[in-house]
């Protein structure tokens, strides 16, 4: 859990559920590591760079390597402050970061990650019926955390914002342009009544 968020305690409960639900669908691939309120028993390097995620996933080889990280938010959780302070942090790991959502706040979760430059592989939404907890994958990333970096850092900088003065002046300018012309009338010479 984020230093910054004190979750009510009901969304805390559901919070823990949610991640030993996943705990015991991940098992059967992976050593799972789990980090449940505020309990730190899962690490993500080491010293003072180390990160708690809800979920670490290690391969099952000796090794035990790293091969992905789930962070599960609430209504409440899913925020500004929460994106920079975890998500942008787990993005530019070189694992998958996988992101578990309530299904109301998934457009919020993209635009937060977009605009945060924030690469995410999974966002999975989920809902409750009951006692049961559905989960949807609702986002997949095909790009590596490297190239989602590379990627960010190319792209340009935002074209500045032009002034509301010169908006105004282009409606005015139109205007002039569509307005219609005064035609020119040319007295033409009267019809002389005689007969030649």
């Amino acid at each position: 859990m984020s230093p910054i968020l004190v979750r009510p305690v009901r969304e805390q409960l559901e919070h823990d559920r949610i991640i030993r639900m996943l705990q015991a669908k991940c098992r059967r691939k992976y050593e799972v590591g789990m980090n449940p309120g505020a309990q730190q028993n899962a690490a993500v390097g080491t010293g003072p760079t180390a990160t708690y995620p809800d979920l670490v996933l290690l391969s099952l080889e000796r090794g035990r390597r790293l091969q992905g990280i789930i962070e599960v938010e609430t209504g409440e959780s899913v925020n500004h402050l929460e994106a920079l302070a975890q998500w942008a942090h787990f993005g530019k790991l070189r694992a998958p970061f996988h992101l578990y959502v309530p299904a109301g706040m998934v457009d919020v979760a993209r635009r937060l990650a977009d605009e945060n430059h924030i690469h995410v592989n999974e966002i999975w939404s989920y809902h409750t019926i009951g006692d049961e907890i559905h989960f949807t994958l609702v986002h997949r990333s095909r790009e590596t955390p490297a190239a989602a970096r590379a990627r960010a850092a190319a792209r340009p900088a935002p074209a500045p914002r032009r002034k509301p003065a010169a908006r105004a002046a282009k409606p005015a300018a139109r205007a002039a342009k569509r307005a219609p012309r005064a035609r020119k009338t040319v007295k033409k010479p009267a019809r002389s009544s005689k007969r030649k």
